[in-house]
């Protein structure tokens, strides 16, 4: 038989060694787990440990590989929603932004178009009235000069906004290039917002991707409940700072043009009445932290960056002694009066907070306001008895899938068989190496794929063994036999894993979700097995030959 070179002997079973190591965390889940936890809490509080936490870092030694197979929301249960973003909002807030730009435009050739006059108007739409209709040409121009080109590949030579005449009015409005730019960044910022929100409370491995124009999926294991995991990022967390026109107990008070009536959060039957125009607003936000005022009541401090700042000093450097609103989702937090000029736009929301209450506004201003508005469509709430249940079930269909092909090969084919099963078993261990290593999910569908691939893994000894078995009867010597039937077999078994790989790679980059689960156990399954069953059956079976040297073999 022909010897195989030391250093791929070495080679191959340093590769199983490695597996095995990065494969056994998992078989000590929730203490590595835990373990896991500590380590970044630590790490997160600048090297700070707590007794309970280095007791749970005492529950895996560090010098050992610590990465899991991260479970997916149907075996570790979790929370399931699907929600659509109003992107149409967006488009109403951008248009009702340009209004002061649109006037001061104007200001400049109130010599020519008269008056300038806003009119109510459906939202998205900027409708602008002037009072000389003859200088309508030199209006359209003033307005047309603030549009800006689109900032995407397909919206390239077009602008922002079309600006059209009606009689005496003008209607601005955003043009259909901008829209589609827009709703692209709407849903990117609210992934974006969301993932920190989630980030934010150290849940493990969560989903959240885009489905379809205007939807976003989010699937979070480990949370408690639908519920709760729209509390934590259905908040739009909307900040704005607005100059307050009065204060009343009606509610039904008529704000007046270009007005808002906003309840107070804390105050009941008060009600503010505030331009509907902020000074600046959460998105020019840098930072915030929870804290305490003078009197030692918990609220939140805020840093503008230098745009915000400017506008934040400009407004209570000219407004000293005047009423300023800082609303919170359409609610007053607080009006304070300015009492001097701050500025370095650093201030503080003050207002009847708890400690949690104010940490919890912290977090959602320092991750980000949404947006425009969600509506969930769907929200599931998956217990973790189901997402345990589902384990078993996996587990079970593993063991039983195991056992029958172990006892097929060993049937089939004797001793070589065991040493199939044995080889199997080191394929298995390298798949879970490999997820651990990636940080791929583990889903039901992904099990499903484990349990395929041990079926799919044994064929190509099959292939080996009857080769072998054609050369023994043909009279070739054991050593002979092992060498030829090895090496006759590698161009099937290649050409029959190559198909199934191409099959996987097109369930990955073309399916989603369950279908992608599958396809990556697969994949990484047909790699290991594609291994095990030539290089790994092969050293079993040289080591075999060497230490028994055997004159004959029943294959």
């Amino acid at each position: 038989m022909t010897q195989t070179p030391l250093w791929k002997s070495l080679l191959i079973w340093g590769l199983v060694l490695l597996g095995l190591a990065f494969a056994a965390p998992n078989l000590f889940y929730e203490r590595v787990e835990r373990h896991n936890d500590a380590a970044a809490a630590v790490e997160a509080a600048g090297g700070t440990v707590l007794p309970e936490q280095q007791a749970a870092l005492d529950l895996w030694p560090d010098w050992l590989p610590s990465s899991l197979v991260p479970l997916g929301l149907d075996l570790r249960g979790g929370a399931h929603l699907l929600a659509e973003v109003k992107v149409a909002d967006v488009y109403a807030a951008r248009i009702d932004a340009m209004w002061p730009e649109v006037r001061d435009s104007l200001r400049d050739v109130r010599d020519q178009v008269g008056n300038v006059r806003r009119q109510p108007s459906v939202d998205g739409v900027l409708r602008v009235t002037i009072s000389n209709p003859a200088g309508m040409a030199v209006a359209l121009e003033k307005v047309r000069a603030l549009a800006t080109p689109v900032v995407s590949l397909t919206g390239i030579g077009s602008n922002d906004i079309d600006v059209s005449a009606e009689g005496s009015d003008i209607v601005v409005q955003l043009s259909p290039a901008e829209r589609v730019a827009t709703d692209q960044r709407t849903i990117q910022q609210s992934l974006e917002i969301i993932r920190r929100r989630v980030d934010e409370v150290g849940t493990r491995e969560p989903t959240i991707q885009r489905q379809g124009e205007d939807r976003i999926l989010i699937q979070v294991p480990g949370i408690g409940s639908a519920a709760e995991l729209k509390s934590l990022i259905g908040t739009t967390a909307k900040l704005t700072f607005h100059p307050v026109v009065s204060r009343t107990a009606d509610a039904g008070a008529t704000p007046g043009p270009r007005n808002l009536l906003l309840p107070a959060m804390n105050e009941a039957n008060t009600y503010y009445v505030v331009e509907q125009t902020p000074v600046v607003t959460g998105e020019e936000l840098t930072n915030a932290q929870p804290a305490f005022d003078q009197n030692g009541t918990p609220a939140v401090e805020f840093q503008f960056d230098a745009t915000g700042a400017r506008k934040f000093g400009d407004y209570t450097a000219n407004n000293i002694g005047k009423p300023f609103a800082i609303v919170l989702d359409s609610e007053v937090i607080s009006a304070p009066v300015i009492q001097s000029h701050i500025p370095g736009g650093r201030g503080i929301i003050t207002g009847s907070f708890t400690v949690e209450e104010s940490t919890e506004l912290a977090v959602l201003l320092r991750a980000g306001a949404l947006p425009a508005e969600m509506t969930f469509l769907e929200e599931r709430t998956i217990g973790p008895e189901l997402g345990q249940d589902s384990i078993d079930a996996g587990q079970m269909a593993a063991i039983v899938g195991a056992g029958l092909v172990a006892l097929y090969m060993i049937a089939s084919y004797g001793l070589f068989g065991m040493f199939s099963v044995l080889a199997l078993g080191i394929n298995i261990a390298l798949i879970f190496a490999i997820l651990s290593i990636i940080g791929a999910t583990l889903t039901l569908p992904g099990i499903a794929g484990i349990v395929l691939t041990m079926g799919m893994a044994v064929d190509a000894n099959v292939l080996i063994y009857e080769r072998v078995r054609e050369e023994l009867r043909e009279g070739r010597s054991p050593g002979a036999a092992i060498d030829i039937g090895f090496g006759k077999a590698l161009s099937a078994i290649m050409d029959s894993n190559v198909t199934g790989m191409i099959t996987a790679i097109i369930m990955f980059v073309i399916g989603a979700g369950p279908v992608r689960g599958f396809a990556v156990t697969t994949g990484v399954g047909i790699i290991t097995s594609m291994f095990t069953a030539v290089y790994v059956t092969r050293a079993i079976v040289n080591l075999y030959i060497r230490w028994r040297r055997p004159r004959t073999i029943i294959v």
